[in-house]
């Protein structure tokens, strides 16, 4: 088996296969202020349902994009994966899109993107059979970004994945050397807690078992996604306190992270965990009210928008991604020393 290689960037997931927890603002907002760090950040937007492009994206452009994915010109994910879809041969490199901020880099989603999805369950079967197309599909979203990313020159990737734990955010997860998990302040973020973690770890059980099958010379999925963290999202702050309903969640919400996710992985591989309680709460976000819908409107960061909230709301969201990523590139630079 031949390791993933060449990998230049560090690839995360923000994942919870629990829709409504802000994956997809919490991915935009934290690239963004990762840019303003000096970081050069590739969104992979991997959600047949486009959410990520239609944030940062104008919606005729978007419309566009989509009309023309099928053609020579495509610019979207599905663009670069059909011809793998069609069984034609390797992928096609796309050239991200610019957006927002200096240094930031899109790769447009495709609700075509689903046809491809279907295909990697298929791909994971022929992989047990040591057919090679099946090594090949599980791998080729990994190797085109890996392409892309480099080009670009950029020190992040982050994927923006759909809510459910289907073989595309199989592959994804696989391909990443992180993942960061949005945790909302209710009953049903806890219970999805409860199979994150036997999940992933079954997956890269999985994978550990197709790697071995696999040929010395084929490109492999790292299959070692560590986890780097969680993010209490949502909650309500009242006088400077956080509210009386959301309050208990948070401490029953790190005691799951250890218990569900820490734990679990740990068994699995301690270097998969590595951390403690304190290292793997990268920072919370509050309930951020009609920040939220403005910046997702206005293709901008939450702490950007125009007529939105009050300057010192918008200052303090600020102050609150900021040490968020902060925390996030302290985490990624101590684990590569």
């Amino acid at each position: 088996m031949a390791p993933a290689r060449g990998r230049k960037a560090v690839r995360i997931c923000i994942f919870n296969h629990k829709g409504g927890v802000g994956k997809t603002t919490l991915t935009v907002n934290l690239a963004a202020t990762l840019c303003e760090m000096g970081r050069k950040v590739l969104l992979i937007d991997s959600d047949p349902q486009c959410n990520l492009t239609s944030y940062l994206v104008d919606s005729d452009v978007v419309d566009d994009l989509l009309d023309n994915s099928d053609g020579e010109k495509g610019k979207t994910v599905w663009s670069a994966l059909k011809p793998v879809h069609e069984a034609e041969g390797q992928f096609k490199v796309v050239k991200p899109l610019e957006v927002g901020l200096d240094g930031l880099f899109l790769l447009p989603g495709d609700i075509r993107l689903s046809e491809f999805e279907s295909d990697l369950a298929e791909f994971w079967a022929l992989s047990f059979q040591r057919k090679t197309r099946g090594f090949r599909g599980t791998t080729a979203l990994s190797e085109l970004v890996g392409a892309v990313s480099d080009k670009a020159g950029v020190d992040y990737v982050f994927y923006d994945a759909g809510p459910n734990i289907g073989p595309l955010n199989r592959a994804i997860l696989l391909d990443c050397d992180y993942f960061i998990v949005p945790v909302a302040c209710d009953l049903f973020s806890l219970r999805a807690l409860k199979t994150l973690g036997r999940t992933l770890t079954d997956w890269i059980q999985q994978w550990a078992s197709i790697a071995a099958l696999a040929p010395s010379e084929i490109y492999m999925l790292p299959g070692r996604p560590a986890f780097l963290g969680y993010v209490p999202e949502g909650f309500k702050v009242y006088g400077g306190a956080v509210a009386a309903q959301h309050s208990q969640f948070l401490s029953r919400i790190e005691k799951e992270i250890y218990s569900q996710l820490v734990t679990v992985f740990r068994q699995t591989d301690p270097k998969l965990a590595d951390g403690t309680l304190q290292q793997f709460k990268l920072g919370q976000v509050k309930h951020l009210g009609a920040l939220i819908p403005a910046s997702q409107s206005q293709g901008v960061p939450v702490y950007a928008v125009d007529a939105a909230g009050s300057a010192a709301q918008r200052a303090s969201a600020h102050r609150t991604f900021r040490d968020l990523a902060k925390a996030v590139d302290q985490r990624v630079q101590d684990k590569k020393r």
